[in-house]
């Protein structure tokens, strides 16, 4: 590959049926600013700020009641929640910007507190999520991280219905809310990751025991939603390794390079990658992983997605990972909180503000919408 055929961040690309002005994109961020799962105003405000990214993926957004399993984040099935989610994508296409929305159901990392009638979360099998979830006190507007409870096993039979809900949400975003497609979350330890991995999943039946058996529900998800909203405006998120929400599988590399050769026939728009632990190492210890061979799987499947890399990018990794074809767009996450004008700040290789931790769960404006821009 010659030198003036490598691709820069800052190129625009097509993925999908999207065209993008850049290969920088906005990954999921949860704020838990949405009482009552509604966006809020200046939840537009926020994201139309950040809209020079190429692609905005929303903060992780419920595909049902039960999908819930966080004090404050939005959801996709009411009739508010989808007019507050239109205000924003309005007003992200006003700042010239592309978002898709990120569809989730948390599985069994929830609490009682969350679900329709107090009711036990739900997961593959009755095994406790070795993680917290995040709860605000609405009297007093302070929030804190609890262990998750208890959940239930979810029975075969309604599991059709739990596929029927993301394709819903994903008519909802697409062909009421205005996104320009979305993003299922089949990471980080939540529902599809649940059945995905053996630390959680340990059925009997045609969703538990073998690789086949496990992405049964994923790849159900998948074809449902595509055929939904079409495959152009599909992309999915995968973390073969993370740690994130008490999750672990026996083989992952076996796993995860199965999935995407399932998945490569069905000409998803995009597949977003975790490289490594949420938030965290990009080498887990004791897990290992080989990405290269993962994308390669996919490919020599005839899989043609745009191949998107997440977690903890330098500018300069990130232009190795373009120029280099490893990667055709990389993701940036906790940076575009603090620095709305990310793509910008990268452009120039000028310094990043710091985000404010304390802010980064639940409150209003402060650490949300006023972080300053190099223009001031």
């Amino acid at each position: 590959m010659t030198q003036s055929h490598a691709h820069s961040l800052f190129d625009a690309i097509q993925v999908g049926d999207m065209q993008l002005a850049n290969r920088i994109a906005m990954a999921p961020l949860t704020r838990n600013r949405s009482p009552n799962a509604v966006p809020r105003p200046m939840t537009a405000t926020y994201y139309a700020q950040r809209a020079t990214a190429g692609l905005l993926i929303t903060e992780a957004t419920a595909i049902s009641h039960q999908g819930q399993g966080y004090s404050d984040v939005p959801g996709l099935y009411a009739e508010d929640q989808i007019e507050g989610w239109a205000k924003v994508t309005d007003a992200v296409h006003a700042a010239g910007g592309k978002i898709v929305c990120q569809l989730w159901h948390v599985g069994r990392v929830s609490h009682d507190s969350l679900q329709p009638g107090n009711q036990p979360p739900v997961a593959p099998s009755a095994i406790v999520a070795k993680t917290k979830t995040y709860l605000i006190d609405h009297a007093t507007g302070q929030g804190q991280f609890v262990p998750t409870s208890v959940p239930r096993a979810l029975d075969a039979g309604e599991l059709p219905s739990i596929v029927h809900s993301y394709a819903a949400a994903a008519r909802n975003a697409v062909q009421s809310a205005g996104f320009d497609g979305v993003e299922i979350h089949a990471a980080n330890g939540y529902l599809l990751d649940q059945f995905l991995k053996t630390g959680a999943n340990a059925r009997t039946d045609d969703y538990g025991g073998s690789i086949e058996n496990r992405c049964r529900l994923t790849l159900e998800v998948v074809r449902a939603v595509v055929d939904a909203v079409g495959r152009g405006k599909v992309g999915i998120r995968l973390s073969p390794v993370t740690p994130a929400n008490g999750i672990e599988d026996s083989d992952p590399q076996s796993l995860f390079e199965y999935l995407v050769r399932q998945l490569a026939p069905l000409g998803l728009a995009y597949i977003h990658v975790i490289e490594g632990a949420t938030g965290g190492p990009r080498e887990v210890e004791g897990r290992p992983f080989d990405y290269v061979d993962f994308k390669a799987a996919y490919r020599q499947a005839g899989g043609k997605a745009t191949w998107m890399v997440n977690n903890s990018y330098t500018r300069a990794m990130a232009e190795e990972a373009v120029a280099s074809q490893e990667a055709d767009m990389v993701a940036f996450g906790k940076a575009f909180i603090a620095n709305p004008d990310l793509v910008e700040r990268l452009r120039k290789q000028a310094a990043l503000n710091e985000g404010d931790a304390s802010t980064y769960y639940g409150g209003g404006e402060k650490g949300y919408t006023d972080y300053p821009t190099l223009a001031g």
